[in-house]
């Protein structure tokens, strides 16, 4: 009977480590994949962040689960990033392509990075200054902050156009 319920107890365990959605992928061509990112975010005048870390990475999925649960947050991001995350895992570290960054892992992770519309780093977030001083946690007002610090609009504002009157 003890052995039926250890039986049952690592079949349940093992099944709900598999059913976790993975944000990140080892295995993908992060380069083509960034370049894919790029080119979606011009079709839709958005800018790309990257998120750097690993499904190992508690707050990397913290983060996830915050902006799409967060209704201010994922109508901020949605409206004006194409999100990607970027695999840092000991089974691929896409040092070549961090290196291209600048090596934001050195801020620990998640890490944001915020591409423009040429796929060019513009800005690296370390999400400690995101996180909730009160709780583990993000903080709403650092957030939407950050997002709304960097989203194209912002950085690239088109000009004011001024009627020229006649006198």
């Amino acid at each position: 009977m003890i052995q039926k319920i250890l039986l049952i107890a690592c079949f349940a365990i093992v099944s709900v480590g598999y059913s976790q959605e993975k944000l990140y992928n080892p295995e993908a061509n992060a380069k083509q994949d960034i370049e894919n990112a790029v080119t979606k975010a011009n079709e839709e005048n958005k800018y790309v962040i990257l998120q750097v870390g690993g499904n190992w990475c508690s707050w990397c999925i913290l983060f996830h689960k915050y902006s799409n649960e967060n209704e201010t947050i994922k109508k901020i991001t949605d409206e004006n990033f194409v999100f990607y995350h970027l695999n840092y895992s000991k089974e691929n570290k896409n040092l070549d392509i961090l290196q291209t960054y600048n090596n934001p892992q050195r801020f620990g992770f998640p890490v944001f990075l915020v591409l423009n519309s040429k796929g060019e780093l513009i800005h690296t977030q370390d999400s400690g200054y995101l996180e909730s001083c009160t709780e583990k946690g993000y903080d709403q007002e650092k957030v939407e902050r950050f997002l709304n610090n960097w989203k194209k609009s912002t950085v690239e504002p088109k000009p004011e156009t001024t009627e020229t009157k006649s006198e």
